[in-house]
C-alpha cells in the first residue's frame, strides 16, 4: 500500500493533492452494500483532515444543522469510477452514486446538494475495484452567526 493510505477491510482512502481518494476493492450489483462499507469506514477509521460530523448527534444536532470543525462547505466535483474485468456487472451507476454520496456525506461535505459536479462512470480496467475522488470547487462558503441561527 502507498504512503498516506488509511485501509480497513476492502476499502482504503488519503487526501493527496487536494482530494480525497477512496478505493473499495471488488465489485457486486448490489449498489446497496457500498453504503454501509463505505459509511463505516469513515466513522470508525478515518482520521483524515476534516473530522466527522457524527459528533453533532451526540449534541442533538442533525448534519443538516449549525456547522462545526468537520466536514467542508462550499461545491464540490465527485468522480466515481467503476473498473471491471470480463462483462461489465449489470448495476445501476445513478443507485452506485446515490450509495456513495449517502456514505461520505458528513465526512468529506455537509450534504450532498454540496456535489456540484458529478462523473460516475463504468469502462474495463485491470482489477475490480470502486475509485472515488472529491475536491473543492469553488469558494469557500462558511454561514455567517446570524445563518446558522437560522438553520436552528
Amino acid at each position: 500500500m502507498s504512503e498516506g493510505w488509511v485501509q480497513s477491510g476492502k476499502v482504503r482512502a488519503r487526501e493527496a493533492d487536494g482530494a480525497i481518494e477512496v478505493v473499495v476493492d471488488g465489485l457486486t450489483t448490489q449498489a446497496r452494500y457500498y453504503n454501509p462499507l463505505i459509511y463505516e469506514f469513515f466513522r470508525k477509521v478515518w482520521r483524515g483532515g476534516r473530522p466527522p460530523l457524527w459528533p453533532l448527534a451526540a449534541r442533538g444536532l442533525s448534519s443538516h444543522g449549525p456547522p462545526h470543525d468537520g466536514a467542508a462547505w462550499g461545491e464540490f466535483a465527485v468522480e466515481i469510477r467503476m473498473e471491471y474485468i470480463g462483462d461489465p456487472p449489470w448495476l445501476d451507476l445513478d443507485n452506485l452514486a446515490k450509495a456513495i454520496l449517502d456514505a461520505i456525506k458528513g465526512y468529506v461535505f455537509h450534504d450532498d446538494a454540496q456535489v456540484a459536479r458529478l462523473l460516475v462512470e463504468r469502462r474495463a480496467g485491470e482489477r475490480e475495484r470502486i475509485t472515488i475522488t472529491v475536491r473543492k470547487i469553488g469558494e469557500l462558503y462558511a454561514p455567517s452567526a446570524g445563518e446558522l441561527r437560522q438553520i436552528r
